[in-house]
């Protein structure tokens, strides 16, 4: 069952979509944490564009400069220590949309993370974070 154009997909959705949206979107927090480059490389869309928009940094397009910045972060020994909190799932067709808080030691962001359905798996294909914002209590 496809939803209405332009509309989000979030009830009578395939059985499990939501579920394994969240999954796919806990695994990109897990190989954050883990520091996982092989991890964090296999969540992202091979086939759409992928685009990503961190914090203080300039647009970066396409999946190698996507990733290089992934790489750079991870084996950084600074990098930040970050929790995903209250994280909120819309389903268009084949594009799903994650809202959600990261919540790290000096500050709490907000973040989209966009992921689109590729050969039956969630794959991530833009993620931003910006902010600070207030934590959610």
């Amino acid at each position: 069952m496809t939803a209405p154009r332009g509309q989000p997909h979030t009830r009578g959705m395939a059985l499990g979509d939501e579920d394994t949206v969240i999954s796919a979107n806990e695994a990109f927090y897990d190989a954050f944490a883990a520091a996982d480059v092989a991890a964090m490389e296999a969540i992202w869309a091979r086939e759409a564009a992928v685009t990503c928009l961190h914090p203080g940094w300039p647009r970066l397009a396409g999946r190698e400069p996507v990733l290089n910045s992934w790489r750079g972060i991870l084996m950084h020994p600074g990098r930040p220590r970050i929790e995903c909190l209250k994280p909120s799932v819309s389903i268009y067709g084949d594009t799903a949309v994650v809202l959600c808080y990261e919540l790290m030691t000096t500050a709490c962001l907000l973040a989209t993370n966009v992921f689109v359905r590729e050969d039956g798996s969630w794959r991530l294909a833009h993620h931003h974070a910006g902010g600070p914002v207030p934590a959610p209590e």
